[in-house]
């Protein structure tokens, strides 16, 4: 009961401070950037969105939640796509509504798909498997982020641009790296020598290998015959999710250039990790606002609009969408029980 309630405690407090973070927005970026901005302003630029913007914003937006069942449906063999998005859809509003959202999610998953009549090692394996390709994109974004820029001359200098180029491919190297020891034999033994080293030099109690080879077995067959779906997958995912940023960027006046509106997508992603509130909410919008002004020279209001808008699209509006995939699969669940129990059994025994 004391975790529970500590549990319950958490929650409250951490969407409390999304929704203080949101609401005083205004303020911080004002302290931040000494630009002042105020919702007026905000609310102004919301009210020029036309009904073909909001349109297009809803259709990218949907497309975004489908290439994301791909994801879903090669690391499951035998889940469907519609199966795939209300798994999607309810662990999101389960992830979005609790700090450390995460593992109510996993058993979210594991009832969803159980109630599918998929067996428990399938379902350990899909998590295994969309968690790794989640966390190396994750890894990939900032350094797809930094590329774009250098690619555009945004570094102020020389020695920056440097240090720019060394940490992008230093980060696109170890997801490499990663890739390469979960397809093959010789490079998974390499890796794991490596953490063992690791580990010994940070005097750690760890058997990083033995952990990793573990890792290794239980997703090899999938990791093997449907990476380049997971991949592709992943690929279009995030792909529509910027394409979101940038209908937001273009309705609200914010629109910086190609290469830094992937910077700020990228950043964007990397602060819903931020797990101090649910998927970063509240700390997402600020960096946003941040990034936009200070590096990039957009206007306070135009920025703030953008960061909320686009918080509206990730995070806010799939609670309620999720509620009703939710929703839906509980009352197609219970009707098929109630159906299963008022056959007759001779009916029962002639299935197939």
């Amino acid at each position: 009961m004391k975790n529970k309630w500590l549990q319950i405690t958490l929650s409250v407090l951490s969407l409390g401070l999304a929704v203080l973070l949101v609401i005083y927005l205004p303020q911080i970026v004002r302290s931040l950037t000494g630009k002042p901005v105020s919702w007026a302003e905000i609310g102004a630029l919301f009210g020029t969105l036309g009904a073909g913007e909001i349109a297009l914003m809803s259709a990218l937006w949907l497309l975004s939640l489908l290439a994301y069942t791909f994801v879903l449906t090669n690391s499951l063999p035998g889940l469907n796509n519609l199966q795939g998005l209300t798994l999607n859809a309810a662990g999101s509003a389960v992830s979005n509504l609790l700090p450390f959202g995460g593992a109510v999610g996993v058993a979210l998953s594991f009832a969803m798909t159980r109630g599918w009549g998929f067996a428990n090692r399938a379902i350990v394996v899909m998590t295994l498997v969309s968690g790794i390709w989640n966390t190396l994109f994750r890894f990939i974004l900032p350094a797809v982020g930094i590329i774009a820029l250098l690619i555009a001359g945004e570094a102020p200098n020389a020695t920056v641009a440097k240090a720019g180029w060394t940490g992008a491919i230093s980060i696109l190297a170890l997801c490499a790296v990663v890739a390469a020891a979960l397809y093959w034999d010789r490079a998974a033994t390499l890796l794991g020598r490596a953490l063992d080293g690791l580990t010994r030099l940070l005097r750690l109690k760890v058997h990083a290998s033995a952990a990793f080879h573990r890792l290794r077995a239980d997703t090899a067959e999938i990791v093997r015959t449907r990476s380049l779906g997971l991949s592709l997958g992943m690929v279009f995912f995030l792909g529509f999710q910027w394409a979101v940023m940038a209908a937001c960027m273009h309705a609200t006046g914010a629109w910086p250039g190609l290469a830094q509106s992937i910077a700020v997508f990228a950043l964007s992603r990397v602060l819903t990790s931020a797990l101090i509130t649910p998927s970063g909410a509240g700390i997402m919008e600020g960096g946003v606002v941040l990034l936009l002004t200070s590096a990039f020279g957009v206007p306070a209001a135009p920025a703030t609009a953008t960061a909320l808008l686009f918080g509206f699209w990730t995070y806010t509006i799939e609670i309620p969408f999720g509620g009703l995939a939710l929703g839906a699969w509980a009352l197609l669940r219970r009707r098929n029980s109630r159906s299963a129990e008022a056959e007759p059994p001779s009916a029962i025994s002639k299935a197939p």
